[in-house]
C-alpha cells in the first residue's frame, strides 16, 4: 500500500491535486477524515508541457488566490511542471504574495522523473547553406560549403542585444565589459563568436608612448594604439563590427574594445575610447572577435546585426541537433519573496543573470541545473537564509553564485549559503572578478562545493564572519596572474572569516607564471586559513601586509612557494593606510566602520588598540603546525622575487612546522611520514602514527568530507569525480 494518498478537485478552473503524506499504519484511520484533511501535505498546481510564460503567470495567480483563501494552510503549494521544454518570452517574476509561510512553502519544481527545461531563448529551425559569393570569398575554400545561415528577424527575433554605443558607454575599469549580443547554443553547448586566434592570444609588440604611464615600475601608454606582428589582423579592415578583448596592462585586468582602425602598413591597431583604466603595456595579450572572416572551425558563428543574418559553421547537421539564440534577460526574478523553493529545473538560455533574489527570507534553489547563460547563475541581494544547494552550474557567462547580505554596522548575519554545488567552466564571457561563489556582507557561507576550470578566481569574499569550508577548487586562475583562487582585499575591519578544510589543486596561473591559493590582498586582516590542502599551487597562502591572520595546520605539497608574507603597508601601500588613519582621526571610522565601538570592539578586541600598535605593520600573524612536502616553503622561487619579506619576518610567529623539501638533490628538514610519500592524496593524506608532524600538534584533516556529497538534493555525483580529472 502506498505511503501517500492523492485526491483531485476543481478549484479556480484548475485541476489541483492534494497529496497528504500519511504513514501506512494510519491509513485506515485517515480514511475517516478525508472530507476534512488535517495532515500536512501538498496541493499541486500542474503545468502542462509546452506552456508559455502567460500560462505560467495564470497558474501563478491561481496559487495566490488559493493561499489568500486558505491563509492558515499547513500544505505546501506546488507548481509542478510536466516533462518538456518551456520557451519563456519573459522572466517568471515573483513578489511577496508568491511566497509561502513557515508552515507552508511555495514550491516550483519538475514532476517526479521529469526533465523540465525553462528556456530563455528561441529555437532556430530554419537553416540553409550560405550561397552569397561576397560572403563566401571571405573564407578558405575548404570552409565555404560548410557554413549555414539563418534569418533571425524571420525567426521572430528582432532584438539582438544593446547597440554598440551602449556597450561602449558602460564605465571602464579593472573588470571587462561583456559583449551583449544574443548568444548561439547548439546541441546543449555554447558556440564561439568567430575569433582569432581560435585559442590563445596575440601579443602587443610596440607602443607609441603618446601618454606614458608607470605603475609600480611597470611602464605603458594610456592611449589605445599599439603595434602587432601577426599579419592575420590585416584581414579585419573590412569587418563591420570588429572587437578585441585583452589583458592590456595587468594580468588580472581585462576589457573589451571596439576596433577603431587598423593600419596595415605600420601594423598599428587603434581602439575606441573609453580606454583601459590602467593603459596598455608591451607584451600584454589580446584576441580579436566578432569577425565574419574568421569563421574557420566548427562551432564558430557571426551575427550581422544590420541584416539579422546569423552565419554558423556547425559541428553537426543543424537539422538534426537543437540550436537556439538567447533572448530574454533573466529566468526568475524574486523580489521580497519568502519560504519558497525552486527544485529540479533546468534553467538556460538567458542573456544575463538567470535567477535574481532580492530581500525576503528562506528562498532555496535546489537540485537544479543552470547552464548556457550570459551572466551569473544566481544573485542573492539582501534578505536572510537564502540558499543554493545541490545545483550544477556551468557554461555561464559570468559567476556562479553571488551571495550578499547581512549588516556590517551591526554585524547581524544574513546566513545565506551555497552548498554542495558543482560549479565549473564559468566566467565564460566576463573573464575576471566573476567567482564561482561570491560572499559579501556578514555571516554567509560556501561549503562542499566543487569549483573548477575558470580563468580567474573560485571564491571571492568581502565583509565579516564568512565561512568557506570543505570546498574542492581545481584549475582556476588559468588565464590570469597575481590572482587568487580565494581572494579578499584591502580592509582592516573585515574580520572573523574562516577558510577551513578546502582542497586546492593545480593552480599555477597564465603561462605558469604563478598565482595564489588564498590571497589576502592589501592589508586584509583577521582571516584564519586552517586545515586546507594545497597541491601544486603557486604562492599557496598569502598575507599581503595584513594583521592577525593565521595559517595553521595546512598541508602544502609541491607548492612553489608555499607561503608569502609581506609588509606592504610599510612600503609601497602606505598611501592606503595613511588614508585610513586620516579617516580614523577625522571621522572616527575606518573605511566607514566605527572600529573601536560595539559591536566591533566586542567581537574583535584586537581592533580596539589598533592605532596604538604599529597599525601599518603586519603584526599578529601566526604560521604554525603546517606540513610542507617538496616544493618551496618560505623562500623566493621561480617567478616570485620574495616569499617572506625581510621587514615582515620579525613580526611573524612561526612554530612547529614540519618541512621536508629538496635542496641540491637531497631532502632536508623533517620527514612528515605520509603513508604514501610520492602521492599522499592516494591515502587521503594520512600520516604514519609516528609522524613528527602529529607529535608537533598537527591534527588530521577530514579529507573524506571535502567536496560534493549525496543527499536528497544531489542523488548522484558527476562522472569527472571518477576519472583522471578528480
Amino acid at each position: 500500500m502506498p505511503d501517500d494518498l492523492q485526491f483531485t478537485s476543481s478549484v479556480c478552473d484548475t485541476t489541483i491535486m492534494y497529496r497528504y503524506f500519511i504513514p501506512c499504519a494510519l491509513i485506515s484511520y485517515a480514511l475517516l477524515f478525508l472530507s476534512s484533511p488535517v495532515w500536512a501535505g501538498e496541493v499541486i498546481f500542474p503545468v502542462v508541457s509546452g506552456s508559455n510564460a502567460q500560462t505560467i503567470a495564470q497558474i501563478q495567480e491561481k496559487v495566490r488566490a488559493f493561499r489568500q483563501a486558505n491563509p492558515n494552510t499547513a500544505d505546501d503549494l506546488v507548481i509542478e511542471f510536466a516533462d518538456g521544454l518551456y520557451e519563456l518570452e519573459q522572466p517568471i517574476s515573483l513578489g511577496p504574495e508568491d511566497g509561502g509561510t513557515e508552515l507552508s512553502r511555495t514550491i516550483w519544481r519538475a514532476e517526479e522523473g521529469a526533465t523540465v527545461r525553462l528556456l530563455g531563448g528561441k529555437i532556430l529551425r530554419s537553416w540553409e547553406k550560405v550561397s552569397d559569393p561576397q560572403i563566401l570569398q571571405q573564407w578558405e575554400p575548404d570552409v565555404r560549403d560548410k557554413v549555414y545561415q539563418t534569418n533571425l528577424k524571420t525567426a521572430g527575433i528582432p532584438d539582438f542585444g544593446p547597440p554598440t554605443e551602449q556597450i561602449l558607454a558602460r564605465p571602464s575599469g579593472t573588470s571587462e565589459q561583456s559583449f551583449a549580443l544574443g548568444e548561439l547554443f547548439f546541441d546543449g553547448k555554447p558556440m564561439q563568436i568567430a575569433r582569432y586566434p581560435n585559442e590563445g592570444f596575440i601579443k602587443i609588440t610596440g607602443l607609441l608612448n603618446i601618454d606614458p604611464v608607470e605603475i609600480h615600475g611597470a611602464k605603458g601608454d594610456k592611449i589605445g594604439k599599439f603595434h602587432y606582428e601577426d599579419a592575420r589582423i590585416n584581414r579585419w579592415t573590412t569587418e563591420k563590427d570588429a572587437w578585441v578583448h585583452g589583458y592590456w596592462f595587468w594580468d588580472w585586468s581585462a576589457q573589451r574594445h571596439k576596433i577603431k582602425s587598423i593600419d596595415t602598413e605600420t601594423k598599428l591597431l587603434e581602439v575606441f575610447p573609453t580606454y583601459h583604466h590602467y593603459g596598455y603595456r608591451l607584451g600584454q595579450w589580446f584576441y580579436g572577435y566578432n569577425l565574419l572572416s574568421e569563421i574557420d572551425q566548427t562551432g564558430e558563428y557571426y551575427l550581422d546585426k544590420e541584416s539579422g543574418i546569423l552565419y554558423f559553421y556547425p559541428p553537426d547537421s543543424p537539422a538534426e541537433k537543437e540550436s537556439y539564440l538567447s533572448c530574454i534577460d533573466s529566468l526568475f526574478l524574486l523580489n521580497n519573496v519568502s519560504h519558497l523553493t525552486v527544485r529540479n529545473l533546468v534553467l538556460e538560455g538567458c542573456r544575463e543573470d538567470a535567477v535574481i533574489v532580492r530581500e525576503g527570507k528562506d528562498v532555496l534553489l535546489a537540485a537544479s541545473t543552470i547552464r548556457n547563460i550570459g551572466g551569473t547563475a544566481v544573485i542573492v541581494s539582501g534578505g536572510s537564509t537564502h540558499g543554493v544547494q545541490g545545483c550544477d552550474i556551468y557554461e555561464v557567462g559570468a559567476g556562479g553564485v553571488s551571495l550578499s547580505g547581512g549588516d556590517r554596522n551591526t554585524l547581524i548575519p544574513a546566513e545565506h549559503f551555497a552548498d554542495n554545488n558543482h560549479i565549473h567552466h564559468f566566467s565564460r564571457l566576463q573573464r575576471i572578478y566573476q567567482p564561482g561563489v561570491s560572499l559579501n556582507g556578514v555571516g554567509n557561507r560556501a561549503t562542499h562545493n566543487r569549483i573548477a576550470h575558470a580563468p580567474h578566481m573560485a571564491i571571492g569574499f568581502s565583509g565579516n564572519d564568512h565561512l568557506m569550508e570543505f570546498n574542492e577548487i581545481i584549475d582556476v586562475c588559468y588565464e590570469s596572474n597575481d590572482a587568487g583562487a580565494i581572494y579578499a582585499g584591502r580592509n582592516w575591519t573585515m574580520r572573523g572569516n574562516m577558510i577551513r578544510y578546502n582542497y586546492f589543486r593545480d593552480i599555477e596561473g597564465f603561462e605558469k607564471k604563478g598565482c595564489v591559493g588564498v590571497y589576502l590582498d592589501d592589508s586584509f586582516s583577521s582571516a584564519d586559513i586552517v586545515g586546507n590542502i594545497f597541491q601544486r599551487v603557486t604562492r599557496a597562502a598569502m598575507i599581503g601586509g595584513g594583521r592577525d591572520n593565521s595559517i595553521v595546520n595546512n598541508i602544502f605539497i609541491d607548492c612553489v612557494p608555499s607561503l608569502h608574507v609581506d609588509a606592504r603597508a610599510l612600503g609601497w601601500m602606505a598611501y592606503h593606510a595613511d588614508d585610513w588613519l586620516k579617516e580614523a582621526a577625522e571621522k572616527g571610522t575606518i573605511l566607514g566602520i566605527p572600529w573601536n565601538k560595539p559591536p566591533y570592539s566586542e567581537r574583535y578586541p584586537q581592533l580596539v588598540t589598533l592605532l596604538d600598535d604599529e597599525p601599518k605593520a603586519p603584526k599578529g600573524n601566526v604560521i604554525s603546525r603546517n606540513i610542507c612536502l617538496r616544493g618551496v616553503w618560505d623562500q623566493a622561487a621561480g617567478f616570485w622575487k620574495m616569499s617572506i619579506e625581510g621587514k615582515a619576518r620579525p613580526y611573524l610567529t612561526m612554530e612547529d612546522n614540519t618541512v621536508w623539501v629538496e635542496d641540491k638533490n637531497e631532502f632536508r628538514g623533517t620527514n612528515p611520514m605520509f603513508l604514501d610519500m610520492e602521492h599522499p592524496e592516494r591515502s587521503g593524506f594520512e600520516l604514519h602514527r609516528d609522524s613528527p608532524a602529529l607529535k608537533a600538534g598537527f591534527e588530521p584533516i577530514p579529507f573524506e568530507r571535502i567536496g560534493l556529497y549525496l543527499d536528497a538534493n544531489r542523488v548522484s555525483l558527476p562522472a569527472c569525480l571518477f576519472s583522471a580529472d578528480k
